[in-house]
């Protein structure tokens, strides 16, 4: 059984710690700059808590950084030179995970989480590249999250999370534009009388596309430049999900998303502008 560290024990992070510790490996997260919702998380997951970042470099034997996409650089520098393997869990572009690796500089994995919190199996998977990408994976067997190591080196796990990320969270966007546009333009009820004969699953979709927002755009918004860039680099248009960021900003700035902003953003680190 190995020394885990979470770092910080989100929505995400403190579950896929809680499955960790449920297998048997002790582990651990920091609870300094941390506010209340955190740690009631890490509480309920079982997760121990060292205090500072610091003591987890010192008694880990691997951290998984699962945070909000810009806060990933700035969580890697504290681990800099840090004596086990560090992984990189978070919704980057393939070019953004590797400063990430060169930040943190150490032994590296690449990991991209798609699905839920896994409450159970078979519904979410973390895929891992790199080096050292099989012995994180051999970390999570027998749990409800699935590791599947891929080929490649570092970047391949962040490049499959943000293609497959392109079209669940960039449908997302365009329906909740789509509807604000209808609505609008005064057709916002013929629209959905259209769906209801040729789209039927397109309201439903839409109603769980604002839910999803609701909870979680404030993050999707860095998640969506991360794609755009990613398509940019393979010769394709950045507009599509740089619209979608758009979208999500907008979202959020309309409900306020300070308490979500706070939580997620390590200690020190400069918080995004959107």
């Amino acid at each position: 059984m190995a020394i885990v560290g979470v770092v910080h024990p989100g929505t995400m992070g403190s579950v896929v710690g809680g499955a960790l510790r449920e297998r048997g490996h002790e582990v651990l997260w920091a609870s300094e700059g941390r506010g209340e919702q955190t740690t009631q998380r890490a509480g309920a997951a079982g997760l121990a808590d060292v205090g500072r970042v610091a003591a987890l470099r010192e008694r880990c034997e691997v951290v998984l950084s699962i945070v909000p996409p810009h806060a990933a650089v700035e969580v890697a520098e504290a681990f800099n030179g840090f004596a086990g393997t560090f992984v990189d869990a978070n919704a980057v572009s393939p070019e953004t995970v590797r400063v990430v690796a060169e930040a943190a500089g150490t032994r590296f994995v690449d990991g991209g989480i798609i699905g839920p919190p896994p409450s159970r199996a078979g519904t979410t998977r973390l895929y891992l590249s790199g080096a050292e990408a099989a012995g994180v994976a051999e970390l999570f067997e027998g749990t409800a999250l699935d590791a599947i190591v891929l080929e490649g080196d570092v970047g391949a796990a962040s490049a499959l999370k943000m293609t497959y990320a392109a079209w669940t969270k960039g449908t997302a966007a365009l329906l909740v534009a789509i509807r604000a546009t209808a609505r609008a333009h005064g057709v916002d009820d013929e629209l959905l009388a259209e769906w209801a004969i040729s789209q039927p699953q397109l309201a439903e979709r839409h109603s769980r596309a604002v839910e999803s927002t609701a909870d979680k755009g404030w993050r999707w918004v860095g998640e969506m430049r991360e794609i755009a860039a990613t398509f940019g680099t393979a010769g394709q248009p950045e507009g599509f999900h740089l619209a979608a960021a758009e979208v999500f900003a907008a979202f959020t700035a309309g409900q306020g998303s300070g308490d979500h902003a706070r939580e997620a953003t390590p200690p020190g680190a400069r918080r995004s502008s959107s």
